[in-house]
């Protein structure tokens, strides 16, 4: 039994946190040496609460739908969210081809998305 009518918005939520998460490990780790020290600190606390709901989210979808297109959608997602927080947050910008190819994904999540 599934308690969400659409685990395809729970991926996209899914993947929104862990990109959030390294995002912002990323952005301590430049300050931070990578020791002991660093995984005792608040902002690491902080990333693994972030990718243990994210990964909740994960096992409820895994649970949801058939393992294939759930791992197709998860790779999907992943490739369009971290290339818009790319643009977005750290001002990366790929080749048109580049975009092309990411726009093919886009549509392949979306015949995923809507198939039964």
């Amino acid at each position: 039994m599934t308690w969400i009518k659409s685990p395809v918005a729970v991926i996209v939520a899914t993947q929104l946190l862990f990109t959030t998460g390294d995002l912002f490990a990323r952005a301590n780790l430049r300050h931070n040496s990578f020791s002991v020290s660093t995984f005792l600190s608040w902002w690491f606390l902080l990333y693994f609460l972030i990718r243990q709901v994210a990964m909740f989210g994960q096992l409820y979808v895994f649970s949801a739908l058939q393992l294939g297109k759930t791992m197709a959608l998860f790779g999907a997602t992943s490739i369009v969210v971290v290339n818009v927080l790319g643009i977005l947050v750290l001002g990366e910008i790929l080749s048109v081809q580049a975009y092309l190819a990411i726009g093919l994904v886009v549509l392949g999540f979306v015949v995923l998305a809507l198939s039964p």
